[in-house]
């Protein structure tokens, strides 16, 4: 099954890091994900731009409008992401937990729905 790990971090958090913290931590985590997609693990993964690059596009009514930025009430937000191939939840919780960025932010860990039975029930 695959899941997609949301990893959210908190700026202030990030901050406090020490003097090459940050950069030690990236380094981590990325012989880790060089690691995990030898094994066939993960199967993609990608670091956003910060929020603050963000546009946010909503349709009420027949009208559409853009927002500057995350549209979302909260000290964290959406980093990057990671999609893993995992045997079951704890799995792919494990695998979470290993990442670095739990401690400047959360990881969300969530199962990816198949498509192909939502294309067959629906008709398309």
């Amino acid at each position: 099954m695959q899941y997609l790990l949301l990893v959210y971090t908190d700026d202030a958090l990030l901050d406090g890091l020490g003097e090459g913290e940050f950069d030690t931590m990236m380094r981590g985590c990325l012989q880790h994900a060089d690691a995990l997609r030898a094994q066939g693990t993960l199967l993609g993964f990608e670091q956003l731009e910060h929020a603050s690059t963000a546009k946010t596009v909503r349709s009420r009514g027949g009208r559409t409008q853009v927002f500057d930025g995350p549209f979302a009430e909260t000290k964290e937000m959406l980093a990057g992401f990671n999609l893993i191939e995992a045997d079951s939840e704890e799995d792919a919780l494990r695998i979470a937990r290993e990442l670095p960025w739990a401690r400047t932010g959360s990881i969300e860990v969530r199962p990816v729905r198949d498509i192909a039975q939502v294309r067959a029930r629906v008709g398309a």
